[in-house]
């Protein structure tokens, strides 16, 4: 699924989903670059993320897999 990653001004990092109209703070992540790891969101997701370059800018939209979290 399409994915956006961005930052806050205040430095906090969310994904929205626009193919169901979905913004949510990213709570945890295992790997600190973010990249090529998972992600947990607010709302229990959690997404794996592809490998991007270290110190790619944000926002950016990605190709995300979903693998855990309450099917809609």
């Amino acid at each position: 699924m399409k994915v956006m990653i961005r930052r806050s001004s205040a430095g906090v990092l969310s994904a929205y989903v626009p193919k169901k109209d979905l913004e949510e703070p990213i709570v945890s992540q295992d790997k600190p670059d973010l990249w090529g790891g998972t992600v947990t969101l607010a709302n229990g997701w959690v997404l794996s993320l592809p490998e991007m370059a270290l110190g790619t800018s944000l926002p950016i939209t990605v190709e995300a897999r979903r693998l855990s979290g309450d099917v809609d």
